[in-house]
């Protein structure tokens, strides 16, 4: 059996993000998790990790998701970053429709049931 290998990482802070963006992908994208913050050690880590990954930054729209953000545009400078709009503030809580419209338009493949958007609203 081949092994396949994961060439795309995407970097959230909680495990509610983790769990609600992993639903949405279609493809094979490892996520790492931050749980909000992320010490010296495991960046360093990371980094060294994933060294030739294709890396996509996803983070909350608030205080601390910006914080981190800065931190890991520093240690991950070809890092592509993805932005929710700014009403939903977090991953978590942002619909489904408007993560899946935000990863693929930095070309992560998603169920597409996703981009509909409900009617009910």
């Amino acid at each position: 059996m081949i092994e396949e290998k994961i060439e795309k990482v995407l970097i959230v802070e909680g495990k509610s993000d983790k769990r609600k963006v992993k639903s949405i992908v279609k493809e094979p994208v490892e996520i790492f998790c931050t749980n909000g913050t992320i010490s010296m050690t495991k960046l360093d880590e990371w980094i060294d990790l994933l060294f030739e990954k294709d890396v996509y930054i996803l983070v909350d729209s608030d205080e601390a998701g910006e914080k981190l953000r800065k931190l890991l545009k520093r240690e991950f400078p070809n890092a592509e970053h993805l932005y929710i709009d700014r009403m939903y503030r977090e991953v978590a809580t942002a619909p489904e429709h408007h993560l899946a419209t935000v990863l693929l338009g930095a070309n992560i493949d998603v169920h597409t049931h996703y981009l509909k958007k409900d009617d009910y609203f």
